[in-house]
């Protein structure tokens, strides 16, 4: 089984690739840094006695995000699992070269971008697609026509739960088209992930605000390999069971809306 995860170079992404190799599945690890990268790929050969594939992306570039997916392609001729992982939080605002601000452009734009341009494999190959969402999606406002927030007030949580709620989305939106995918909140997890934030030094020095990574690493693999992954299409998990939303993480027409405008966003042609 041939698993492919995005933002693997650390917390729930290496911790996801290290369960998931001793599940059997045959990795290809994908992250910024070749460094890092590297150094979980050999971690998983401590484990099962071979080292994985890895590949290098800059999500911050969509055109990076397009060689990836022509790496990909060529590569493979089967994905079974899609692991949409990585993401950012950055307190200070950031526009891509692309044009769009980081946090939905790295969180949403380009796995919605990778997703699409593996469409036809993983529809080939009847894969899953398991997308780390956040319970921030939950606080989210997302508005279509203003993915940038360039006409509203710009903070970082508040694009960060516009991006999370992107994430559930573009899973509702996937299932509709007929791909088993689902998201999760993975937990308030014990990472470097957003370091610097008061939030995440609350979570990282308070007993009992967090969890190891290793529980949320648990739960991206839990749906890349359990029957749950594959018999609720279109669903937000938490702790290894769906997971009632607010309409604003499923709503039908929002998701296609949501849709229509990350085509527009990634230069890619309307849906038939």
């Amino acid at each position: 089984m041939i698993t492919v995860i995005t933002g693997a170079s650390d917390g729930i992404g290496a911790a996801s690739a290290l369960d998931l190799a001793k599940r059997g599945h045959q990795l290809v690890l994908v992250g910024r840094t070749a460094a890092k990268v590297s150094a979980v790929a050999d971690r998983v050969k401590s484990i099962i006695g071979s080292a994985p594939d890895t590949l290098l992306v800059d999500y911050a570039s969509l055109d990076d995000v397009r060689r990836l997916a022509r790496d990909l392609l060529d590569r493979y001729e089967r994905i079974d699992v899609l692991v949409n992982n990585a993401g950012v939080m950055t307190s200070d605002r950031r526009v891509t070269a692309d044009g769009h601000e980081l946090i939905m452009q790295v969180n949403h734009l380009a796995p919605f971008l990778l997703t699409n341009l593996l469409f036809d494999r993983l529809k080939a190959s009847s894969a899953r697609v398991v997308t780390t969402s956040s319970q921030a999606a939950k606080t989210g406002r997302l508005d279509p026509d203003d993915l940038s927030r360039e006409r509203r007030r710009w903070n970082g949580w508040l694009q960060y739960g516009d991006s999370k709620q992107a994430n559930a989305l573009f899973t509702v939106s996937l299932a509709e088209r007929g791909l088993a995918a689902t998201c999760l909140h993975p937990g308030v997890l014990k990472t470097g992930f957003a370091a610097g934030t008061f939030f995440m030094k609350l979570v990282t020095h308070v007993p009992g605000m967090g969890e190891p990574v290793e529980a949320g690493g648990s739960r991206i693999a839990h749906l890349a390999s359990h029957a749950d992954g594959a018999g609720h299409p279109g669903r937000y998990f938490v702790k290894n069971a769906p997971a009632a939303v607010p309409a604003r993480m499923s709503d039908p027409a929002l998701a296609e809306a949501l849709w229509s405008a990350s085509l527009a966003a990634t230069h890619l042609p309307p849906s038939p």
